[in-house]
């Protein structure tokens, strides 16, 4: 037993590629995403609460979907084909945000583009649980998000250099953002070899009531948790907002991004390493405390030094517990049930982020940004005190 926790085993060659995989595409998405706030309000005169709405709406499609793509790939015992259909179909919308005119073009590009997401995030969430040993799970969804926030991080990058170079021409940039996304899907079709044991399973029907009845209090305690955490986690996009609104000049708004996916990326594997030893609610009540301090730092802050301060922390906290969170609804469920475990608990996420999404527009047209990041501060505490109240009942 010492001998395996001093020496643990190597992380799969899968994780890197899926981690590559995830890279390529979050460049392509972040590309367009850290510009499309501004290019709604701005360019296409598109209200505060009708970017929330449609931010919320888009987001909780790509967790509404993946109930459905996490039963199928359980039902099925495969993963990578719907994966690859998930992937590619983010890639081949990306061209209708350059398209774009008004609303209905917009709103039919990013749910499309999000309903990819959905459909590839349950089957390869389950892939990486299939895959990897369960003594370093917690390090392998780490590293796996560590490198889809490189990409986070590259793809606000580029688009600030792009929109100096092009004079703020977003179109422009939207188009370019379809390369890396085409490089993902086949990089995806090439790289991953779908796992014995996955390909030749089957179950019945995965989200039947008996099913259902396996996945257990512990999971569904999970699910809870997560739900009221992503109410405290509104979108991102109202930290472009926030700056946007003190006064930074917006070639480099989406260094905002990139500052806070530089910190989440730094800290993800490290943390997700740390996850496979300690306590999950107490790493999981640290993020949470680091979250609450963002938020009220975002919801004071007048000027650069606060802004970067806030979306440091928000950094910090994604990086401590969005791997952390994954890794408990795999140590949570049946093997055999794991698609289907990351479906249901993506889809009361997704309930989540939509409420959020819109309470966070609402506040903000009618009562200014801060009350925005206090909501967000409140809903993190309610979190935390849940956290330490139930300690046991969602253990793995």
């Amino acid at each position: 037993m010492s001998t395996l926790k001093n020496h643990p085993p190597a992380i799969p060659r899968a994780i890197w590629v899926l981690g590559f995989v995830s890279m390529l595409m979050d460049i392509s998405s972040e590309m367009i995403h850290s510009l499309l706030p501004m290019f709604m309000v701005g360019t296409l005169g598109i209200s505060v609460f009708a970017v929330g709405l449609i931010d919320g709406l888009a987001e909780s499609a790509t967790l509404i979907v993946k109930v459905f793509s996490g039963a199928l790939s359980d039902r099925l015992g495969k993963r990578k084909g719907l994966a690859i259909f998930g992937y590619g179909l983010s890639a081949f919308t990306k061209p209708l945000f350059a398209l774009s005119q008004g609303m209905g073009l917009l709103l039919t590009a990013r749910l499309m583009d999000r309903i990819g997401k959905g459909i590839r995030g349950a089957p390869r969430d389950a892939l990486i649980a299939d895959i990897t040993p369960a003594e370093i799970r917690g390090a392998a969804f780490g590293l796996r998000q560590t490198l889809d926030t490189v990409g986070a991080v590259a793809g606000p990058l580029l688009a600030t250099v792009l929109m100096l170079l092009w004079a703020n021409d977003y179109r422009r940039v939207f188009w370019l953002a379809v390369i890396p996304g085409l490089l993902a899907t086949l990089l995806l079709i090439i790289g991953i070899r779908e796992p014995k044991a996955t390909a030749t399973h089957v179950i019945s029907n995965p989200i039947s009531r008996a099913n259902l009845r396996r996945l257990g209090t512990a999971y569904w305690w999970v699910v809870i948790v997560g739900g009221v955490f992503t109410l405290a986690r509104f979108s991102e996009t109202f930290l472009i907002l926030r700056a946007q609104q003190l006064a930074i000049p917006v070639a480099w708004v989406p260094m905002i991004m990139v500052a806070m996916n530089l910190v989440y990326a730094a800290s993800a594997y490290p943390f997700g390493k740390l996850s496979d030893r300690i306590s999950h609610g107490s790493l999981l009540a640290m993020g949470l405390v680091v979250l609450i301090a963002s938020d009220l730092i975002l919801a004071s802050s007048t000027g650069w030094i606060g802004l970067f301060a806030g979306v440091a922390l928000w950094g910090i906290h994604m990086g401590m517990t969005q791997g952390l969170l994954a890794s408990m609804v795999a140590a949570s469920a049946p093997a055999n049930l794991r698609g289907t475990a990351f479906g249901f608990f993506n889809l009361i996420s997704g309930f989540g982020l939509l409420a959020a999404s819109v309470v966070a527009g609402l506040l903000w047209d009618q009562l200014g940004a801060a009350f925005t990041f206090y909501a967000g501060a409140g809903f993190a505490l309610l979190t935390f005190i849940g956290v330490l109240i139930f300690p046991a009942k969602y253990q793995a």
